[in-house]
Order: structure tokens, then C-alpha cells, then sequence
């Protein structure tokens, strides 16, 4: 970068307005929601569809086989094409995808279509690094951690959002609603973005061969995406399995596990309070914190199995606290990692991203088959350990770097 382009990049980092944050953190929540939002009305989807109760977890599946292929493959082109056109790009695919959902009424359109969404979901994890580009070093933990608070209330408000517009007008609904919203977030941030163009230096298969050099050359990420998969796998074990509990042993309908979610939704305020402490040099004690107070609500959860008011509202506590823990690793992991490969960052956070929603969906699998074999006790011990194993690791990191100590 010539020193007048560096004169330009350090201007747009000063005057970045607090709106275009705000806009970037409200389009994440946007539209990583749509990979969610089918997992609480798998039902109503298959009956109108043919899927089988058996078959209808490929939904999920293929939702989020097209997410991980969009991270590996699509996240990564944020490093060589101008990224503002990237992103209206793959936010048309996502429109086409959910019209599409909207009115299939076969189980091969409607697969086909969760695999499309998926795949046009990854425009989040664009708009993430892209935000980097903005800020300046001192004040990027702050930044990344307002962006991702809005990309977790995405995360966390979909579920019960789609149970309740599936519950007043049909599941068709979600998707149409989300067509439309997407659709005028597409024009928004065509227009109110400002352009970033990256001086690329590989053609695209270099580009993706680069990513295992980046893996393997990279230790923090390697370890950041351990953390992350560790504590997104038992996130994604518990939210798999306390809708079952909740329904069993406390007799919830949909609507009241809706509600349930909703109370979660409080961890997401860890996330901008994570980032503005890791920009004040805490990012590994913070780090430590979190795998503590993941392993102490699953510990609670295990304790306290008992069908009690007491032991629901205790459940509610649990819920907000796991999400905490998830919400604001994943802050401190994105703020090590941005720092690592500067103009390689969007393959930078592909891998990331990539290996820790393998180890959500580990998680999810993990908590199907224990609470099915073991109920609620396996579940919650397997929960525990997860984060564990994560915390077992973090005992072996050393401060060999500044980026390993920020």
C-alpha cells in the first residue's frame, strides 16, 4: 500500500460514523438469523414439504454444510474482490434462496434452498472483517465486539422469533418476511457502504491453497478456533437438547420455550463488554473467565435436576450465562485473529469461523444422541466437558507474542 492510500485508510478509520457500526452489526443479526430459524419448525416445514420426522434434520444439515462451504469459499474472495459488490452479490443468492423456501412444497426444493441460504448466510462473516478495515487498532475489540453482539441477538432471537410468526401466520411467513427484510438491507448497504477495494496479490485457486498455509503457520488461530469450537459445541449441545427438557419436564409449549430463548438473549451484552476490555490488554484472563463460567453452568445444570419453579428459573440463569461465555470468547478469539494477517483477513476468519461452527454442529449431534441414551445427566456431563477440554488447552498457551498476550 503506497503512503496516499495509507493516508486514505487511516482517514476512513477516523471518521468511520457510529451508525455505519451499528448498520453493520443489525445486518449481521439479520442475516446470520436465517440459518436458524427453521430449527424450531422442523414440524410444520415437513408436513407441508414430505419430509420424514426422521429425515427432516437434513434441513439443518445441509443449512449448515452451505455455510461452511460459504466460509472456506466464498469468505475468503473478501481478500481480492471490492467487498461491497461481494456481499450484494451473495445477499441476491439469499433472497432467491428464502423465495424459493417460501413456497416449496417439496422436500428436494426446499433442501435445495436450505443449502442456498446457508451459502448466502456467509455475507455476515464478510461484513465482520470489513468492519476492521474501518477502525483503527485501539479501538478494534470495541468494534468487533458491537458488530458481533448484533450477529449473536441474530443468533440467539431467531428461534423464537420463527416460532412465533410460525404460530400467528405459518412457517411460509418467516421466509417471505426475511426475503423482504434482506432484500432492503441489500439496497441499504449498496448504497451506505463506503467501497473497499483489496490489492490482491494470488489468483483464486492460490487464494484457497493459501488458506492450509494460514492454518499452518498460525498458531494462535489454530488454538483461538479450538476455544471456540470447544465452547460453541457445548452452546450448540444445550440449545439442541433444553427445548426437549423444558417440554418433558416442565411441560412448555412451544410458545413457553419460545420465551425461554428469549431470556438468553442477555448474553449477548458480554460481547461489546469483552471487546472493550481486550482493548485494554485482558483478552487472556477474560479468555480463562470464559471457559470457567461455561463449565460452571453445565456444573449447575447437572446439580440441579429437579422438575422445581426453582430449578426452571435456575435453568434461565444457566441459559444466560453459557451465552456469555460463548458471546464473549468469540469476541477475544476474532480480536487475536484480525491481528494475526492483516490483508488476509477474511481467510483469516473463514477458517475460524469454519472450525468452530464444525464443533457447534459436533455439539448438536453430541446432544442428540446423549439426552436420547442418557437424558439430562450425560447431556450436561458431556457439556461440562466440552469447555473443559477447552480450558485443559488454554493452561498450556505462553505469552510468547504481543498478539498472545492482546
Amino acid at each position: 500500500m503506497n503512503t496516499k492510500q495509507k493516508q486514505g485508510a487511516r482517514q476512513t478509520q477516523a471518521t468511520v460514523p457510529a451508525w455505519i457500526i451499528f448498520l453493520l452489526a443489525a445486518s449481521c443479526g439479520l442475516i446470520v438469523a436465517n440459518l436458524y430459524y427453521a430449527q424450531t419448525v422442523l414440524g410444520p416445514i415437513s408436513t407441508t414439504t414430505g419430509l420424514s420426522s426422521a429425515a427432516a434434520g437434513l434441513i439443518v444439515t445441509l443449512t449448515q454444510i452451505g455455510y461452511v462451504i460459504g466460509l472456506l469459499f466464498i469468505v475468503p474472495l473478501s481478500d481480492i474482490i471490492e467487498n461491497r459488490r461481494l456481499m450484494v452479490l451473495f445477499l441476491v443468492v439469499l433472497v432467491l434462496a428464502l423465495i424459493t423456501a417460501t413456497f416449496s412444497t417439496s422436500a428436494f426444493l426446499f433442501l435445495t434452498a436450505s443449502l442456498l441460504i446457508g451459502i448466502g448466510s456467509v455475507v455476515a462473516q464478510i461484513l465482520v472483517p470489513y468492519a476492521t478495515y474501518l477502525t483503527s487498532e485501539e479501538q478494534r475489540g470495541q468494534v468487533v465486539g458491537n458488530v458481533m453482539s448484533g450477529l449473536l441477538l441474530g443468533i440467539m432471537l431467531a428461534r423464537p422469533v420463527a416460532s412465533f410468526i410460525t404460530s400467528a401466520m405459518g412457517w411460509q411467513a418467516v421466509f417471505a418476511f426475511s426475503a423482504v427484510v434482506i432484500a432492503l438491507l441489500m439496497l441499504l448497504l449498496s448504497r451506505a457502504l463506503p467501497a473497499r477495494q483489496p490489492e490482491p496479490n494470488l489468483t483464486y485457486g492460490q487464494l484457497i491453497i493459501s488458506l492450509g498455509t494460514l492454518l499452518r503457520t498460525l498458531p494462535m488461530l489454530r488454538r483461538r478456533a479450538f476455544y471456540q469450537a470447544s465452547l460453541f459445541g457445548a452452546f450448540s449441545l444445550f440449545w439442541t437438547t433444553v427445548p426437549l427438557r423444558l417440554a418433558d419436564d416442565f411441560g412448555l409449549s412451544q410458545q413457553g420455550i419460545a420465551w425461554f430463548a428469549l431470556a438468553g438473549v442477555g448474553g449477548a451484552i458480554a460481547a461489546p463488554i469483552a471487546g472493550r476490555w481486550a482493548d485494554r490488554g485482558f483478552t487472556r484472563v477474560l479468555t480463562g473467565a470464559a471457559m470457567v463460567i461455561a463449565i460452571a453452568s453445565f456444573g449447575l445444570a447437572y446439580l440441579f435436576q429437579s422438575h422445581s419453579t426453582a430449578s426452571l428459573i435456575l435453568l434461565v440463569v444457566v441459559a444466560i450465562t453459557l451465552d456469555m461465555a460463548v458471546s464473549g470468547n468469540l469476541v477475544l478469539g476474532q480480536r487475536v485473529i484480525y491481528s494475526l494477517a492483516n490483508e488476509a483477513r477474511g481467510r483469516v476468519n473463514g477458517l475460524f469461523m469454519s472450525i468452530f461452527f464444525i464443533g457447534g454442529a459436533i455439539g448438536s449431534s453430541l446432544g442428540s444422541w446423549s439426552y436420547a441414551h442418557g437424558g439430562w445427566s450425560l447431556t450436561t456431563l458431556i457439556g461440562l466437558i466440552m469447555p473443559l477440554l477447552a480450558l485443559l488447552y488454554y493452561f498450556t498457551e505462553k505469552k510468547i507474542s504481543a498478539v498472545s498476550r492482546t
